[in-house]
């Protein structure tokens, strides 16, 4: 699977990147929606959410919490939003799943 993501794990494109270990790597998003916009990735090749199994468990749990710990040491301790768009519907442009985290600004409801 070679995606935009892929390339950015192999550094064939530039990100600035916030955060990376073995499993996943963070980036600030390249088009920022809230004055903090980032993204969090596997390094593991998932094309959807549909696409996780229980093997993937700990990865989606680890991605969660780096998404949490970020979004905080980023200022965003009153809030901030995660989202996940899964297939063509759900908004997913990349099939690579990613979670966007988005805060410092009042996030409204429904997103659109």
């Amino acid at each position: 699977m070679d995606t935009l993501f892929t390339k950015i794990i192999n550094r064939e494109i530039p990100a600035k990147i916030i955060y990376e270990d073995d499993q996943i790597l963070a980036f600030h998003d390249i088009a920022p929606q809230a004055p903090v916009h980032f993204l969090v990735i596997p390094k593991k090749p998932v094309r959807t959410l549909n696409d996780l199994t229980e093997d993937d468990r700990a990865l989606a749990g680890h991605m969660l919490f780096t998404a949490q710990r970020l979004a905080n040491e980023l200022g965003c301790e009153q809030g901030f939003r995660v989202v996940m768009n899964c297939n063509e519907l759900g908004g997913q442009t990349v099939y690579h799943i990613h979670m966007h985290v988005l805060g410092q600004r009042q996030m409204h409801w429904p997103p659109g």
